[in-house]
């Protein structure tokens, strides 16, 4: 029986049992506290944080002693360093655990060189305020998973430890489902496929992804896509699922395929062929779009304390609305 993460400083005491005795020390904290991970176990005891029998412990791979009392001194959040900053963001859902908000497009994540406030982070951090109770001994939100800066749609971040182990395994294992629509050039042959092709570094261009051979520091990725609609065959909507890997992976297999996303500023480099099938009056809305039209359109998992299951579906932005209004292609 394992009992919930604290919320604050706190002494946590465990009796081992003959069913646990020869266990590893940090595997046996991990399985009595729920949410807390292996790796941070280890780091506790590292830093001289658990007890046996009243006597300090600072090996994780110690056995656990049959009828030995265990004390772990969880230590309080340390404030995080990015700033709170009062930035709006539409909020879908929150409780204790977590959150869930359909991200503007041209809102950064997270701070990086560049873009060091501003960002959803610094928005979370002034929104949650004391409610974020810690995660890997540090007050912050638990970003799971991320979306391109212009990228728009639904997000989940973790206000507590619990949800932010719980929901990083269930984007680690695909446990759940999201899909994103991705408004291209061209059309797609077949109608419905997958694109299947290791990632890696662009050789020519290092701030660029490209597909690669395997290996070479390229990870094996694979996009499914199914086509909802076209415009005569010169744009067309397409709902994109990951079967592996992140959201960016869309925008370089697309492009890969010849189907690059309409104002893609990286993966989209000269005027598409399938510009010139447009009218005239709808050409320069396409081209002179000014970020990739790419929306997390829903998402649905689990609810990491309750077992819930939980499910957003947001529309695309305004921008992106008026595009697919001008090619018939219209969501709402």
């Amino acid at each position: 029986m394992s009992a919930d993460l604290p919320t604050d400083a706190t002494t946590f005491t465990r009796v081992a049992t003959a069913e646990q005795a020869g266990q590893r020390l940090d595997r046996f904290l991990a399985e009595a506290i729920a949410g807390l991970s292996r790796s941070r176990v280890k780091t506790l005891i590292e830093e001289r944080r658990v007890r046996r029998d009243g006597h300090q412990v600072t090996q994780p791979a110690e056995a656990v002693r049959e009828g030995a009392t265990y004390t772990l001194d969880f230590p309080a959040a340390a404030p995080s360093i990015p700033q709170a900053q009062d930035i709006p963001f539409p909020i879908l859902f929150e409780d204790t655990d977590l959150l869930v908000l359909d991200k503007p497009a041209g809102l950064v994540v997270h701070p990086a060189p560049g873009n060091e406030d501003g960002t959803l982070v610094n928005a979370l951090l002034a929104h949650c305020g004391e409610s974020l109770t810690g995660i890997g001994g540090e007050r912050r939100p638990g970003i799971v998973h991320r979306l391109d800066k212009d990228t728009s749609g639904v997000m989940v971040v973790a206000k507590t430890e619990l949800a932010n182990a719980a929901l990083t395994q269930a984007f680690a294992a695909r446990d759940l489902d999201r899909f994103y629509l991705a408004l291209c050039w061209g059309l797609p042959n077949p109608l419905a496929g997958e694109i299947a092709g290791a990632i890696g570094r662009d050789p020519r261009d290092r701030k660029r992804m490209a597909v690669r051979p395997s290996g070479n520091n390229a990870k094996e990725a694979l996009t499914r896509y199914r086509t909802l609609g076209h415009h005569q065959g010169a744009a067309c909507l397409l709902e994109c699922r990951l079967a592996t890997g992140r959201t960016h992976q869309i925008r370089v297999h697309l492009s890969h395929l010849g189907l690059p996303i309409v104002g893609d500023p990286v993966y989209l480099r000269r005027l598409p062929a399938a510009a010139k099938s447009l009218a005239p009056d709808l050409r320069p809305l396409l081209l002179d779009f000014p970020r990739q039209a790419l929306h997390a359109a829903r998402l649905g998992f689990r609810h990491p304390r309750t077992g819930e299951a939980l499910s957003f579906t947001t529309p695309p932005p305004a921008d992106m609305q008026a595009l697919l209004t001008a090619l018939d292609l219209s969501q709402s």
